[in-house]
Formats: structure tokens, sequence, C-alpha cells
């Protein structure tokens, strides 16, 4: 009796053990300010799969850069999802990420998207070009590109329009200059507090991700988006930290959201996948004169030319607005 009351609780303690072993497992995910809506959808999926079988989740979102620095001060980060990849440079600067974070299929890019205006119902200001932006008595949003990812990737497709519309590049800073002068009206932190000033009736047209017009449409919003023919390709980096203690089950989730399963579910949040199969099901616009950020030069040398807080571009321009 004695033996098979040792084996009956032996039995009933290895379910215990197993279930113990992977329910303390805990990953933070720090994101930029817009996918919260994707991965509430997400995390729930990847829970249901073996690999997320007990795994929990804590989640931070908020402005791209300002997140990259929170990383870097000590904000626990198992996952990092941002905006652009100089903010992941921040944290590989930093012995955070790995250099080699980038090396997957998708050079390390799981979300994409593209610059739009979004813009009243009915779009009364009829704004469809980026030289419509610059017409008496329209008012512009865009986030702030000192601490906005999505704000950079506003600028540089404004930059990018006016090259593509034949100016040159001085002519294209002249009209940055111009526009953010004389044209916009709020510069909130991030791409979602853009988004509420707009909603909350601040400006004719707010500078954003497609996914975030869409996001709002989908919501019930009054509100309307154009892709002006010429525009730029947002590609949104994720990556693994190098500090992570759980780094099986933070790798099982970055894998997980190439899936397709994933992938539909940022599509339905209003994402562009990276996974061609996935993309073909939604139907996304397509800009006649789409760019990435190697036609403006690349993010090493754009980060120093407009984003460089001492003698940029933009350094020089928010400062003459007093920022």
């Amino acid at each position: 009796m004695r033996r098979i009351s040792i084996v009956v609780l032996l039995v009933l303690a290895v379910p215990a053990l197993a279930a113990g072993s992977t329910k303390d497992v805990k990953l933070a995910l720090v994101a930029y300010s817009t996918p919260k809506d994707a991965y509430t959808k997400i995390i729930p999926a990847f829970e249901k799969t073996a690999a997320g079988r007990g795994v929990g989740f804590s989640q931070s979102y908020g402005a791209s850069g300002e997140q990259a620095r929170a990383v870097v001060q000590g904000l626990p980060a198992d996952v990092i999802e941002l905006s652009l990849a100089p903010d992941v440079t921040t944290l590989v600067q930093s012995h955070l990420v790995s250099p080699s974070w980038d090396k997957n299929a998708y050079h390390g890019i799981v979300t994409r998207s593209v610059v739009v205006f979004v813009v009243r119902s009915g779009n009364t200001k009829h704004v469809r070009t980026w030289n419509d932006l610059l017409r008496p008595g329209v008012q512009v949003v865009t986030p702030n590109p000192f601490t906005s990812g999505g704000a950079r990737w506003n600028v540089m497709a404004a930059y990018g329009g006016a090259l593509r519309a034949g100016k040159t590049p001085k002519q294209a800073i002249a009209y940055l200059t111009e526009l953010f002068k004389k044209h916009v009206v709020a510069q909130p932190s991030s791409a979602r507090e853009a988004l509420q000033t707009f909603l909350s009736g601040k400006g004719d047209v707010l500078l954003s991700y497609e996914n975030e017009a869409i996001l709002a449409k989908n919501k019930g919003q009054s509100i309307n988006w154009v892709a002006p023919k010429a525009t730029i390709l947002i590609e949104n980096p994720i990556a693994v930290t190098s500090t992570t203690k759980h780094a099986p089950q933070a790798k099982a989730f970055v894998k997980f959201l190439y899936t397709a399963q994933a992938q539909s579910l940022f599509a339905e949040t209003g994402y562009r996948p990276v996974l061609k199969s996935v993309q073909k099901k939604f139907h996304f616009t397509s800009p006649k004169q789409l760019f990435t950020i190697g036609y403006v030069g690349g993010w090493t040398k754009v980060q120093k030319k407009f984003f460089d807080p001492n003698s940029s571009v933009m350094a020089t321009i928010e400062r003459s607005l007093g920022g």
C-alpha cells in the first residue's frame, strides 16, 4: 500500500510540475504606439499554440523613440517592436539587441504600411497631393519627429514626395520648412496621440500610418484617407532583446508573428503583411510612386541630415518654431 501511495503521489506531481514550469514565464513586450489593437488579437492566438501555452505578457506602448530610450534606461523588455530601424540601432549600440537582429528572411521587418493623409469625411479641403498641404488655410497635424518614429516616416514621405514632384533636394527642404512653419498646427508625441488630437477636431489633415486610418475608420470614426501618388513604404522592425531571461519563449513568439495566422491578424488591423501569401488576400492601395527609405538616402544618412538634435534639417525647423 505504501508503494502504491508513493506511485500515485508521483503521478499527480508530474503534471503539476510541468504546468508550473511554464506558468511563471511572462514576456515583456515593448512597442511603439500603434500596434496595441493588433496584439490584442495576436497574443491570445499565440497563447493557444503549443509554444505559447502558459506564457503571459506585459505590454508597453508609446512613441517609438521614447520607448527605445526607456529600454536603454532600464525598462524591462524581452521583445521590442519599434516604428523604424534606427530605434532598434539605439538598442544595438547599448548591447541590448544583437547586431544580427535583422538577418532573417524579412530583414527583421514584421509589418509594413504607407504614409497617408487622414482627412475629415467629405475631404472638403480637397487634399490629394503634397502640394495641397501648402494651400492657404490647410492645417496639418503630425507627431513630433524627435519623439515619434511615425513622425520621421511622415517627414521623409513629404521630402521624398517633393523630390518625386521634380523638386531639387534644396527645394524639398524648403517645402518641409514651409509645411511645418505655416501649416502644422500640432505635434503630439506619438502617432496614436496625433490621431486622438485629430479626432478631437484639430486640423484638416493628419499625416499618419495607413493602418491608423484603417483602424479608425473600422471603429466608426468619421474620417477618410488619401494615399498620395508619391509616398513612402513604412517598415516596422521587431527583435528579441539580448538580455531576455526567456529567450526560447521570446523567439517562439517572434516566430509566430511571421505565421499566416498572425500576419492575417496584423492585416485585419490595417497593417500590410510581409508574407506575400497573406497580402494577396487583402486589398491595399498601390501608390504609383511608392518609394523606400533608400530613395531618400537610407536611414544612416537620413538620421544625421534630418534628425540629429543639434544641426539637422528638422532641428533647425523646430527651433525656428520655438521647439
